[in-house]
């Protein structure tokens, strides 16, 4: 087990190791979900911002896509600006940072994809690669939740 004393020591290691996705989420919220009424301006089923996935007409499935998934930065300066976006915007609360590396045990159905209107190639997609029911994607969406690691109150890190 290593320590990291800085987080430059912590950016080095994650170099060698792998691709990283994370997610800065404000203090009171779910990870991965929209659990929380007053998380999202936007239309909400099960959890799911409509927004972030295709959903059949009927709104009970999710569709495959490469355009639209669950957002996620993949590099530091990415994850820097939205962690400062969501700051700004919840002031007085803290914001941590969970995170996933790419070798992870992702799910079948779901797969990191880079966002294609993403010139840098720094914002992620947790996209779905196959059409699974609503409730299967949230559980899906669960799962990688608890298997994130989390840096508290990330403004210091960041």
């Amino acid at each position: 087990m290593e320590q990291f004393k800085t987080t430059e020591d912590l950016r080095e290691s994650l170099k060698r190791l792998s691709k990283w996705f994370a997610r800065p989420t404000v203090d009171g919220e779910h990870p991965t979900l929209h659990i929380n009424p007053g998380s999202t301006n936007r239309e909400v089923l099960n959890g799911i911002q409509r927004d972030d996935y295709i959903f059949s007409n009927c709104g009970n499935w999710i569709l495959p896509s490469d355009d639209h998934g669950l957002s996620f930065s993949g590099h530091w300066q990415h994850l820097k600006g939205i962690h400062r976006m969501k700051s700004k915007r919840n002031p007085g609360k803290r914001v941590s940072v969970y995170w996933v590396l790419e070798k992870a045990d992702i799910p079948e159905g779901l797969k990191f994809v880079v966002d294609p209107r993403d010139k840098k190639k720094q914002h992620y997609l947790l996209s779905a690669t196959r059409r699974m029911h609503v409730e299967e994607l949230r559980s899906k969406l669960e799962w990688v939740a608890d298997r994130m690691s989390i840096i508290r109150d990330a403004q210091v890190a960041l």
